[in-house]
């Protein structure tokens, strides 16, 4: 595939090389010419200096053969602006934004531009590694409103419904993974050993939830 990346700076920079290494062909565009080096000698691709959303600079940078284009650079409307302009103008199926505020980013993704919510997304990363399991999430929609995480659940959870889990925790079943195998439970579903159950939480209710869940039913009743 060809790829077009709006900013180079370490975020683009890496991208870039990661999607070489996966034989991809990259261009790369950034209105600051020095900011190429971060590329190092390796890359191959193509470096166009600019603003990303400007479309003569998008044109040289050939976003018009393009199957895949990511504004990644550090402003928030210079990313969505390059962004709809390749979904929009140039017509690339593949198009994502990074976005510093998750307000904003939920407005581009009712817009039909997926983004990447830096902060909300970091944050997640941080907790995944400071705290024990279960209480950071495995995915958060863009305004930060919703999560959605693995729920350890005490022994004594083995035998409930779907139904008695939600109604406890306030939180909705979203998957459950069985055997390796993923399942959508109704809320007559019984809860089996070893099940990797996945609830979707609101974000404020998180930790309620998980402790909820690390108790036995009984002992909340």
């Amino acid at each position: 595939m060809y790829v077009v990346i709006m900013g180079c700076g370490r975020v683009g920079a890496s991208l870039a090389a990661a999607l070489e290494r996966l034989g991809h062909e990259v261009a790369v565009i950034d209105r600051d010419r020095d900011a190429f080096r971060r590329l190092g000698s390796d890359f191959h691709g193509r470096q166009v200096v600019g603003m990303g959303f400007d479309r003569q600079v998008l044109t040289e940078a050939g976003l018009g053969r393009a199957g895949a284009f990511a504004a990644v650079s550090s402003g928030d409307n210079s990313n969505i602006i390059s962004a709809r302009v390749a979904r929009e103008t140039f017509g690339v199926e593949h198009v994502v934004a990074r976005i510093y505020d998750p307000k904003r980013a939920a407005v581009y993704e009712r817009l039909g531009i997926p983004t990447v919510a830096t902060v909300p997304w970091t944050t997640d990363r941080f907790l995944r590694t400071l705290l024990p399991g279960g209480v950071a999430t495995s995915w958060r929609d863009p305004s930060g409103t919703v999560a959605l995480l693995q729920l350890p659940l005490h022994e004594d959870w083995v035998g409930s419904s779907v139904r008695e889990l939600e109604a406890a925790t306030g939180s909705r079943v979203a998957f459950i993974m069985r055997f390796g195998t993923g399942v959508l439970p109704d809320a007559k579903t019984v809860l089996q050993a070893d099940d990797d159950v996945y609830v979707a939480a609101r974000s404020g209710t998180v930790s309620d939830v998980t402790s909820i869940a690390a108790k036995a039913p009984e002992e909340e009743n």
